[in-house]
């Protein structure tokens, strides 16, 4: 798969919902902390926007912490977005979802928008361009959370990922095989530095810019439009 590729491959999306959490360090506490950080700022029945909804894992918990929110979920895979569907449930009727990148998302204005683990299949120029659609998005003051894989401006990105990639193998991962997958993912994904990822979000029109997760080679920053 290439990285601005949607996921379709059968195998992937039927491991998703079981196998992303084993991945990322604190998922589930990286979902609760996304949503206390848009309510920080949004409004008691708040709009809000989520790019890369695919799978539906943070919908679900959003939904769940907020029931007057509402959801628009874009997410470029058919398969991924029925796997939303499937996971949400009764849940759907607060989430509208649509098929597409950004700029299929409804101009808004929205409250509050997350993009959690996906903009580490984009490159940099591409990467800019969809926060800057996201900014447009968004009502002033409004949040906006990411977090992706992103490596610290002092450290080894190989290194980085083999953590990670050990972390989700589990007890007992074999070191040798976790540092020939993270070799493969540094050639596959886009990663930036930390000090890159901050600045694209700046010059992308957010400010307030704060970093407010950290998980091996995981980050996550919360800005405002």
């Amino acid at each position: 798969m290439q990285p601005n590729q949607p996921f379709t491959d059968p195998a992937m999306v039927a491991g998703y919902a079981e196998g992303t959490p084993q991945k990322v360090p604190g998922f589930a506490d990286l979902h609760r902390m996304a949503a206390l950080l848009l309510a920080e700022h949004a409004p008691d029945e708040a709009a809000i926007l989520v790019l890369g909804a695919g799978g539906g894992l943070e919908l679900k918990a959003f939904v769940e912490a907020q029931p007057r929110w509402r959801f628009t979920g874009v997410d470029p895979s058919a398969e991924m977005l029925g796997l939303a569907r499937l996971i949400l449930g009764p849940l759907q009727q607060r989430v509208e979802l649509k098929q597409g990148y950004v700029d299929t998302a409804p101009p808004g204005p929205f409250d509050g928008a997350t993009c959690l683990l996906t903009l580490h299949f984009l490159p940099r120029e591409e990467r800019l361009r969809t926060l800057r659609d996201l900014h447009r998005r968004l009502r002033a003051g409004a949040p906006l959370v990411v977090a992706h894989h992103s490596c610290p401006d002092d450290g080894d990105l190989h290194r980085w990922l083999s953590r990670s990639v050990a972390f989700a193998g589990g007890a007992g991962a074999d070191v040798a095989r976790a540092s020939a997958s993270a070799a493969a993912m540094a050639e596959r994904l886009p990663v930036l530095r930390a000090s890159e990822d901050e600045a694209l979000l700046r010059e992308a029109g957010f400010s307030g810019v704060a970093l407010f997760y950290a998980g091996f080679s995981f980050r996550g920053w919360v800005a405002l439009a």
